[in-house]
């Protein structure tokens, strides 16, 4: 599991200069949206990479691995606006953001420790196209839940969702990685 941890921590390094580069572009002006906007977001970016992936050709110049680092970042954007609520005042210091991108990506990672363990990484095994997949119908869930209010009946909350697809998106990360995938 060594492995594992290094590579995941490999995996927010790059995932939070991405963040702390668009925070330096755009401000925190992802603060107004809803979790919803976000899921749809996420959901985008995820079809996306579906896509790549069946018509093996993309368009536009750039592969799936930024679509993945996407997935990650919007997945904790997703997270502490669960936590905060959207805010129409959208500034939020660079520190404060950061601090909160931290605290629900340790969640995450805690998770992936939790279920390496149980499950044994089973995910090693997998293909990025089931990943993929799995991200979605995680997504689809959501939705669900969104649309239900947040109201579950058996089911984990919208926040455990988000926290596993961020699992699954550092997985192909992983991956691809491994694969020596350089576009991604």
């Amino acid at each position: 599991m060594s492995d594992t941890n290094q590579q995941y921590e490999e995996v927010i390094t790059n995932c939070r200069s991405v963040f702390l580069s668009k925070m330096k572009d755009y401000g925190t002006a992802w603060r107004i949206l809803r979790t919803s906007s976000l899921t749809d977001q996420i959901y985008i970016k995820a079809n996306r990479i579906r896509s790549i992936t069946e018509k093996k050709t993309s368009r536009v110049d750039e592969g799936i691995k930024p679509e993945f680092v996407g997935i990650i970042n919007y997945s904790v954007m997703a997270l502490i606006q669960l936590e905060l609520g959207p805010a129409e005042d959208t500034s939020m210091a660079e520190n404060k953001a950061l601090s909160l991108y931290e605290k629900h990506f340790k969640t995450a990672k805690k998770l992936m420790e939790d279920k390496n363990h149980d499950y044994g990484e089973a995910w090693r095994n997998m293909r990025i196209s089931s990943l993929n997949d799995i991200i979605l119908m995680k997504l689809l869930r959501v939705k669900q839940i969104e649309d239900n209010e947040g109201k579950t009946f058996v089911s984990e909350g919208v926040d455990a969702n988000y926290h596993d697809i961020i699992n699954y998106a550092v997985f192909a990360l992983i991956m691809l990685e491994e694969a020596g995938e350089t576009s991604g």
